[in-house]
């Protein structure tokens, strides 16, 4: 679990820290506000850790090293140049710090013409992190077979969440006995909706099975395969309430009809209520709303919204958090479902004047 993120003239932020709830967070802001490149950041500095696992003695400067090529594949800068992550016009190092749960925490920075990074301090960061999942605004199953091959061997214009989400959706089931109940009662409310499920043969090979038939998975609606890649991952134990590391999904609802993000955001709300931690971001009002409508403090539901935003010269990104949905604000998305209806009243009480 990820509870602190700070980023100091690191891409589009001047300075910018958010403290996390552990366990459903949900990023809104206009374009160009920095919601993805603050996900990608956040899951960056998750991915140290797991080093760990494959090699406990891993070396400051390996480390240094895996992370530098992480961030680079993350974001793709200009030229395949750390420098070019730091933000335009500072004059003082990039600067990336993240605090985990019990205690553990990580401090990197870099300046313009740096090569790699710098740890300047960590304090167990070796030691109890889970790997954390980031799910990309695009569903992958449609591309899958071959990609993680063509994706090593040659430049593919995709961020590294691509092949990171690829490798995690062909790893192999989980015994069913050691699935969490949240985990299997998600499944099912997706096979259900979906009419049948996503068959995963290995080798990015994905059929879409019903009771009667099997289809090639590119058949079905792009919504349904992205219903399919969460249920997948649930289905690896990727993601494992209470065990796994946190959810980073940028904009789930895209391509997704919005009759379906009820069912999404009642799973995102069991899982949470079992101790996975969720860090979404999104433009979508329904979506927004649902979280709003259907959170149960009687649960012990928490949802902390983050909203960021230009300052009034428009030269730096702010952020505003709260755990009250009537009071984010700048709240863009709302502004602009109000605007929309503003227009409807303007446009019906026309018509009755004429």
């Amino acid at each position: 679990m990820i509870e602190r993120l700070e980023l100091n003239n690191f891409t589009a932020f001047a300075g910018i820290n958010l403290e996390f709830s552990s366990k459903i967070n949900i990023i809104i802001g206009e374009n160009s506000t920095g919601k993805t490149h603050l996900l990608k950041a956040a899951y960056g500095l998750c991915a140290g850790a797991p080093l760990f696992k494959n090699k406990p003695d891993t070396t400051s400067n390996e480390l240094e090293a895996a992370l530098t090529s992480k961030l680079l594949r993350l974001f793709l800068p200009l030229d395949d140049k750390l420098g070019k992550l730091h933000h335009q016009g500072a004059a003082d190092k990039a600067y990336m710090y993240a605090r985990f749960a019990l205690g553990n925490k990580v401090a990197l920075n870099f300046f313009k013409n740096s090569q790699i990074l710098t740890i300047g301090r960590r304090f167990n960061f070796s030691q109890g992190q889970p790997e954390a999942v980031f799910i990309p605004t695009k569903e992958v199953i449609s591309f899958m077979k071959g990609f993680n091959s063509l994706y090593e061997k040659y430049e593919l214009s995709f961020d590294q969440t691509y092949q990171d989400i690829c490798l995690l959706l062909d790893l192999p089931a989980v015994r069913p006995e050691n699935l969490h109940e949240k985990s299997k009662w998600a499944m099912e409310n997706i096979e259900g909706i979906c009419g049948g499920s996503f068959v995963f043969h290995g080798g990015g090979k994905v059929t879409f099975k019903t009771k009667s038939a099997e289809y090639s998975a590119n058949v079905m609606a792009e919504g349904f395969r992205k219903l399919g890649m969460l249920s997948r991952l649930l289905e690896t134990g990727a993601i494992q309430p209470g065990v796994g590391g946190p959810l980073f999904w940028d904009e789930p609802e895209a391509n997704l009809n919005r009759k379906l993000l009820k069912l999404l955001v009642q799973i995102l709300l069991e899982l949470s209520r079992n101790g996975q931690q969720v860090i979404l971001a999104t433009h979508d009002y329904v979506l927004l709303k649902w979280f709003d409508l259907l959170m149960d403090t009687g649960k012990d539901d928490h949802v902390r919204f983050h909203s960021l935003y230009h300052d009034l010269d428009n030269s730096e990104i702010r952020v505003a958090s709260t755990d009250d949905y009537h009071s984010i604000m700048p709240n863009p998305i709302d502004e602009a479902f109000g605007e929309l209806i503003n227009q409807e009243i303007e446009n019906e009480m026309g018509g009755l004047g004429k």
